[in-house]
């Protein structure tokens, strides 16, 4: 551990007690977990972890989820969450994270005062406002704390410190909601959430470590890690996937050359600010002229 880890690290603990109590919003990612586990650590049973089984997110990560803060000895609980009630999450706009995230914490903050807990937490860090993440209105609105960006720590920070404390999730690929492989715009529903989570589901169970199936109406765009895209050139296998992805319901199924990215929908959000940016410049050019 390096210096500037352990005064992160204090500085997290240093938050957590003063907080008090904490119920966590848990997902049994990588985040979550080291924030679940310090917190135990911190607030031994002054602090709970609620999970949302939800159809945006695949059962194995609930069953992980569960299993995990069962081994951290934490009290835990499981709600169902129902976004897909929403018509303003189910039409998918640029801002569809708010609401569901909104919906979520609501119902987190029932809990937290039936259980008499003060904060709720969840587990972003300082990693995370480099994307577009709309759900981080939510956290400010709702008064949810992110003590793990609050101590400065990112992603890197955690995943060392998590091997460090021997956390099973250390080295955990990351996880995001099922509703993140559609295009903005697209309505969501849970069919085609299962055909991802069905797709997603054996690309993985064929050992693939890191896998992203962006759902394009009847196209499949598969992104896996780099080093991972040359399996594909194994004729057998290819056959195989085209043949799975195309009795899940997909027509056509493609490869995504530049690999595995998080947050790749929202690289059409980057040209759009490109293209905007392009037509002032022409608007403040044509007037000096």
């Amino acid at each position: 551990m390096t210096a500037q880890e352990r005064k992160k690290l204090e500085e997290f603990k240093k938050i957590l007690k003063h907080m008090g109590s904490l119920l966590v919003a848990y997902s049994g990612g990588v985040d979550s977990t080291f924030l679940l586990a310090v917190a135990k650590e911190v607030l031994a049973n002054r602090v709970v972890a609620v999970t949302a089984r939800s159809a945006t997110y695949p059962e194995r990560e609930i069953v992980s989820a569960r299993e995990t803060a069962q081994q951290l000895g934490v009290r835990y609980r499981l709600i169902d969450s129902e976004e897909l009630s929403l018509p303003e999450f189910r039409n998918n706009p640029l801002d569809r994270c708010y609401y569901c995230k909104r919906d979520l914490f609501s119902r987190l903050r029932n809990i937290a005062q039936e259980e008499g807990i003060p904060w709720i937490a969840d587990g972003s860090n300082v990693d995370d406002d480099r994307d577009f993440r709309p759900g981080s209105r939510a956290v400010q609105e709702m008064g949810i704390r992110s003590p793990l960006k609050e101590a400065g720590l990112t992603k890197e920070d955690i995943r060392k410190l998590s091997a460090d404390m021997g956390l099973p999730t250390w080295d955990k690929p990351s996880i995001a909601c099922l509703a993140s492989r559609f295009p903005y715009g697209e309505k969501i529903n849970s069919e085609k959430l299962k055909m991802v989570g069905r797709a997603e589901e054996y690309l993985l169970n064929l050992d693939f470590r890191q896998v992203r199936v962006r759902h394009h109406q009847n196209i499949a765009r598969i992104e896996v890690e780099e080093e991972e895209i040359k399996k594909f050139a194994d004729t057998a296998l290819r056959k195989q996937v085209i043949e799975k992805l195309k009795e899940i319901g997909y027509t056509y199924i493609t490869l995504d050359l530049q690999g595995y990215r998080s947050g790749s929908m929202n690289e059409v959000l980057r040209e759009i600010k490109k293209s905007q940016h392009v037509k002032k410049h022409v608007k403040r050019s044509l007037k000096k002229s």
